[in-house]
């Protein structure tokens, strides 16, 4: 196996398709298995050991994602918002290397040891050059290494999970239909090339036949105009990309992109509220998508489908409504258990960590060797719970869940109900110290109208027991979140007077 296979049928099947586009720049599936074969030599030509790019979306990436697995080294793609110490770290990790990046920093890093920097124009220029396309030579050992992907750090130094070929041509094999788009069918692909995402992005696009139209830097207005005149039909975002794009249209009174025809959303919790509004501003032809997985896990290991959310989000059965929170079932050849703190299999309903296993699954990071216990099982750290239909609902990080009084509580579950207030646009909910309870409940709200702490606390109350009523309520002008989209608790935490 290797990720190159997928090129090679594309580029034998659908040669003149546009593969990928970025503004006006564009490769076809022949030009880019092309491009890939040059990018392969090049590497080869050099002492490296990694493939790396320190850059935002642009045709260089699946170039040389494709160019690292034909010649046979590591594909690394760095987190461009990082500076200083932090990046210097992870090069440091990698070396030696070749390293692709924009103009300004590639004068920035030139002369470091091990590490051979090329601007992106340039790299693209021996992808377009006019030597032969090499012979199709790759490795195809399953266990060679794909990706390496840092981890954002957070809570410790960033851990570089492995994810090898089989892990990622089992993913797409397994979820992907070759050649199910028609040549129309364009991907709005915006989150950054680092994320898991933006890497099962571009393997299922180009197998699928699917034009990818890259946005290197999201806005919400961006995106809507993006998606407007590319012809988007499909896209993938993560829930504060909608939560802003839903904002954007509902103050701006503007219409949806008509053209798409499929919105897939994960990487977070996705907020009920959220979704709901979705679905009614969206044509209701549009097919909503919840994808939950992990970087471990070569991205998606579980679907809450378009007829799910459609069946979900108009029932009136409470049971049946509570799914669109859902990440629906896992995906054919993926297992999901949950799990008690001894790791035994809990009831169906009953909360626990949700353990995963199958071929797709890599739980590995590099120097640290598998994570996989007995039975090829890889316990994710997500706390959850499957219902009698075998519907999987994920609470969040179990380092994120609140005890009080010897009670876990579900951030998330608060923040959901926080979330269907009027007045508030966004919420964090976190568990603070406290003498007589050992945690406490607090939350920051963001506001989008007028609404007293008392107000929210009785609207919990309300609607959850009172244990999980907030006792502390702070109201700020923005959450922090990292660039992928996730709410950084640690922060919140902090903020709120509390160690991390």
């Amino acid at each position: 196996m290797n990720v190159m296979m997928l090129l090679e049928m594309a580029s034998g099947a659908m040669g003149d398709r546009v593969a990928v586009q970025c503004d006006d720049d564009h490769f076809s599936h022949a030009d880019l298995y092309a491009g890939a074969g040059r990018v392969a030599e090049f590497v080869r030509g050099t002492s490296a050991e990694h493939l790396a790019i320190l850059d935002t979306s642009s045709p260089a990436v699946p170039l040389a994602l494709f160019g690292a697995g034909w010649a046979g080294m590591p594909f690394v793609p760095l987190n461009y918002r990082l500076t200083g110490a932090e990046l210097d770290a992870l090069i440091e990790r990698i070396t030696p290397a070749v390293l692709v990046t924009d103009a300004e920093r590639a004068k920035e890093l030139a002369g470091r040891d091990g590490l051979e920097v090329i601007t992106r124009e340039d790299f693209l220029a021996i992808a377009r050059g006019d030597a032969a396309t090499p012979e199709s030579d790759w490795s195809m050992e399953p266990e060679d290494i794909a990706i390496l992907l840092f981890t954002s750090g957070t809570t410790g130094a960033p851990k570089a999970a492995v994810l090898r070929h089989r892990h990622m041509v089992s993913y797409i094999l397994g979820s992907v239909e070759f050649m199910a788009a028609a040549e129309e069918d364009a991907a709005l692909v915006c989150v950054p090339p680092y994320h898991v995402a933006g890497m099962a992005a571009v393997l299922s696009s180009i197998y699928a036949g699917r034009r990818i139209v890259q946005l290197p830097n999201f806005t919400a207005d961006g995106w809507l105009d993006v998606a407007h005149k590319a012809g988007i039909t499909n896209a993938f975002v993560v829930p504060t990309m909608l939560q802003r794009i839903v904002a954007e249209l509902e103050e701006t009174g503007g219409a949806a992109p008509t053209s798409i025809r499929a919105l897939a959303y994960g990487g977070g919790k996705m907020p009920l509220p959220v979704i709901d509004r979705a679905m009614s501003l969206f044509p209701p032809t549009v097919d909503f998508t919840n994808a939950y997985g992990l970087t471990e896990t070569s991205s998606t290991i579980a679907v809450l489908g378009p007829d799910d959310h459609r069946v979900a989000a108009f029932n009136d059965d409470p049971e049946v409504k509570r799914r669109l929170g859902s990440a629906g079932k896992p995906l054919p050849g993926v297992e999901v258990e949950i799990r008690d703190d001894d790791g035994k299999p809990v009831s169906v309903g009953e909360r626990g960590e949700i353990w995963v296993r199958g071929e797709q699954v890599s739980g590995e990071y590099l120097g640290r060797g598998s994570q996989l216990v007995e039975g090829g099982w890889f316990p994710t750290n997500d706390g959850g719970f499957l219902d009698e239909d075998g519907y999987l609902f994920v609470l969040g990080r179990i380092d994120d869940v609140i005890v009080r009084g010897g009670e876990n509580l579900s951030p998330g579950e608060i923040e959901d109900v926080l979330h269907e207030h009027a007045a508030v646009a966004d919420c964090a909910v976190v568990g603070v110290p406290d003498e007589q309870w050992g945690e406490a409940v607090a939350a920051a709200i963001v506001l989008k109208g007028e609404v007293t702490a008392e107000e929210l606390q009785a609207w919990v109350k309300q609607h959850l027991r009172s244990s999980r009523v907030p006792e502390r309520i702070e109201f700020w002008d923005e959450l922090p979140y990292n660039e992928t989209g996730k709410l950084l608790r640690r922060k919140v935490r902090e903020a709120l007077g509390t160690e991390a």
